[in-house]
């Protein structure tokens, strides 16, 4: 039998105690709850609303605690130490045994918080959120979250049937993190952190931390632990020792949700490595797959920084999919997006009741474009929360590489804002100079951790030094921002505007495909034609392109064809490698059934993704079109000014001096004989790619034999070729 004789009536919580307590504004809850040594025995407390009884269960001792009203129970047992003790929780229906979590040391070590403190935590994942793991000798799930601004957090989720009254964290010293370890809850639980703000309301928000959420529009977090087995070793071997600027470097870029909707991550990954090394491409760019709530952000509005989307699977089928790249020797690079965040009241905005991963001044902090707000880049715990998170998906996923989502957003004060809508910098300037730290930071610590992972810019404007080192200072007096890649957005902008021409008025606009090579070696270039060329009115590529449907599929091509030969990496959005003509939709995704045999117009499409793979292949097994990309010597006009003719032609070279001669012709006329000059130390040349090919789809205007190169100077090159250029079509040659 069991009742309250022999238990002492525990000295009255204090006052102030008792309602901070309730009120869920208490720093040290340990301090009044769990079991304490006083005055002729052990003190007990619990805060158990809606329970009927409590004892304490240990050894053979079971005592009922008196009940002090508002869930609390306490008592006094004659006790000369701390028992290893359980709680007998009593309710209407059930009773459960249960750890009591307020008998746990903090389960966060001094230098975890320390590093935290000081914003160099390079593995924060490891340290906040929820982590199941063994407590003294207990299992459970260690919570910690960051939020200093707050009167006090309770932990509540699926196991206190989303009521947090019984479960308060703890405040560990002046580091703004909290802590509990609650036993036995553990992988697949919901929770979330109810927030007492300083005003002394609350709010309930999702960890900032969660590695696992649940599906959207639902919010709630998820305990998560990895249990994938990677496959992967002999890629991330070879990654350590790869210099992705000297290496073939294709992208097929994918938003996953659309790619084939309705298929799950594991369900991807049985299609779309195949996919991609049908097609030879060497890397796969997937748009933002961290957490987001609104499907039409495409990812670029996110709420769980450290969360794969659950909309296609857990963390672990990501990791598989992962995996099944890598092994099918395909790279991943993910968009990340440290630029800014949505508003919604249960993530990140006010988390703690004030400004805390957002600056304070709200005109600072309001992100102009998009209704989003910005990360404050000048608090260390901020950079430390991004820093850590870009080391994380390439450590805990595998991903080669990041490719930084709106940079010119970050870098500049006034980026798209009014005169007297912004502050200028220390300087009088308008670069946002917490913004170039913390990016400089950000570069640094992944490669130095990450060896062989390349982090890409898509960045705007003709900010100096974008993938220089860090430490090399530059005229504008920055230090470089310590990029491997940058987005070239200006070759993008200026050769899809030159296309768009007639090419009867391509004459005037010649220049819109030469500029490039101005600047073409002052940063590390890829190439993009990316889904956000192809969407909101522009058209998708071959739309793009004037004439009739012929013309247009042959432009795509020839376009195609210079692209890849262009120095500089290269990007393509899904849909754009069969010649897709309607806009891509994220609702939907690419029109497949274009590749149906079925369909009457399928030999046109199919006959450009044809082209694609041809390109890649070729390009992949030509060291001149990809070894010396930020080499100037790799690279040599032959005939950059055929305006009249639109005709472009240059050679790329490996680092052996091999050749490659790429010839582009923009007008819808056949031009037979057209001399070319060229290097005299090649007595023959043969035709590797043409993209008027009759099996893409083109006319079938080819040099089928070698060409033999004349003595007769042309170009200002001692000798000459005469091919024949297809009409809307690009040809590369070689030696033969």
């Amino acid at each position: 039998m069991e009742d309250e004789r022999g238990v002492r009536a525990a000295p009255a919580l204090a006052g102030e105690d008792r309602r901070r307590l309730l009120a869920g504004a208490h720093h040290d809850p340990h301090a009044v709850l769990g079991a304490h040594p006083v005055p002729g025995g052990v003190l007990f407390r619990t805060l158990r609303p809606y329970a009927r009884s409590v004892s304490v269960a240990a050894g053979g001792l079971r005592a009922r605690l008196r009940a002090e009203g508002d869930g609390l129970f306490s008592g006094v047992l004659p006790l000369r130490e701390i028992p290893d003790y359980r709680l007998l929780v009593a309710y209407e229906d059930a009773e459960l045994e249960l750890h009591d979590p307020y008998r746990f040391l903090p389960a966060i070590g001094e230098l975890d918080l320390h590093l935290i403190g000081e914003g160099r935590h390079e593995e924060l994942w490891q340290a906040l959120g929820a982590r199941p793991m063994t407590h003294q000798g207990v299992s459970g799930t260690r919570f910690t979250v960051w939020a200093p601004n707050a009167l006090g957090v309770r932990l509540t989720g699926d196991f206190t049937y989303w009521d947090g009254t019984a479960l308060p964290m703890r405040s560990l010293g002046g580091s703004g993190v909290w802590e509990l370890f609650l036993p036995g809850v553990g992988e697949g639980a919901l929770y979330k952190f109810e927030i007492t703000r300083p005003d002394g309301g609350h709010s309930l928000r999702a960890d900032p931390m969660a590695r696992r959420t649940e599906c959207p529009p639902a919010t709630a977090s998820v305990v998560h632990a990895s249990h994938h087995d990677w496959g992967d070793d002999a890629w991330m071997a070879r990654r350590k020792g790869g210099r992705v600027h000297e290496l073939p470097f294709s992208v097929y870029e994918v938003h996953l949700p659309s790619w084939r909707p309705g298929l799950t991550y594991r369900q991807l990954a049985e299609q779309l490595p195949a996919y991609v090394k049908d097609l030879g491409f060497t890397h796969v760019e997937l748009m933002p797959v961290a957490e987001h709530p609104f499907g039409g952000s495409w990812g670029y509005q996110v709420t769980g920084f450290y969360a794969p989307t659950a909309r296609l699977g857990t963390p672990d089928d990501f990791k598989y999919l992962v995996d099944a790249l890598h092994q099918a020797d395909i790279g991943v690079i993910v968009d990340w997006v440290p630029a800014h965040f949505p508003k919604d009241a249960w993530a990140l905005a006010e988390f703690d009741g004030r400004p805390l991963y957002e600056p304070a001044d709200p005109l600072r902090a309001a992100h102009p474009d998009w209704g989003t707000l910005e990360f404050d880049y000048g608090r260390t715990e901020v950079r430390n929360f991004l820093v850590a998170n870009a080391v994380y998906w390439c450590e805990e996923f595998h991903i080669d590489g990041l490719r930084v989502d709106a940079v010119a957003s970050m870098l500049y004060l006034d980026y798209s804002r009014e005169p007297g809508q912004w502050t200028p910098n220390a300087h009088g300037g308008r670069e946002n100079l917490d913004a170039v730290a913390f990016l400089q930071e950000m570069n640094a610590t992944v490669y130095r951790r990450c060896p062989g992972v390349v982090t890409i810019a898509e960045e705007s404007t003709a900010w100096d030094g974008v993938t220089r080192a860090t430490h090399h200072v530059g005229p504008s007096g920055f230090g470089g921002l310590g990029f491997g890649l940058k987005w070239n957005m200006g070759w993008m902008h200026d050769s899809l505007g030159y296309l768009a021409h007639e090419p009867v008025h391509r004459a005037y606009h010649h220049h819109e495909m030469t500029f490039s090579m101005v600047y073409a070696y002052s940063e590390n270039y890829v190439l993009p034609i990316s889904h956000d060329e192809v969407v909101h009115g522009k058209r998708a590529l071959v739309s793009k392109m004037p004439g009739d449907w012929w013309q247009r599929r042959a432009t795509h091509r020839a376009y195609l064809g210079f692209m890849w030969a262009h120095p500089g990496k290269q990007l393509l959005f899904m849909g754009q490698e069969f010649a897709q003509g309607a806009e891509w939709s994220e609702a939907h995704g690419p029109d497949w059934w274009l590749l149906d045999p079925s369909y009457s117009a399928e030999p046109d499409h199919r006959g450009v993704r044809d082209l694609v793979r041809d390109l890649n292949r070729t390009y992949t097994a030509t060291p001149a079109l990809w070894q010396r990309d930020t080499d100037p010597e790799g690279f040599s006009w032959i005939e950059g000014d055929a305006r009249e003719d639109n005709v472009f032609a240059f050679l790329r070279y490996d680092a052996e001096g091999s050749p490659l001669l790429a010839i582009s012709n923009f007008s819808p006329v056949v031009r037979h004989e057209y001399r070319i000059g060229t290097p005299d130390a090649v007595p023959v040349w043969r035709e590797v790619l043409n993209t008027d090919d009759r099996r893409y789809g083109g006319g079938g205007v080819v040099n089928a034999e070698p060409l033999k190169t004349e003595p007769t100077g042309w170009h200002g090159r001692p000798a000459s070729i005469l091919p024949v250029l297809p009409p809307l079509g690009t040809i590369w040659l070689r030696p033969a």
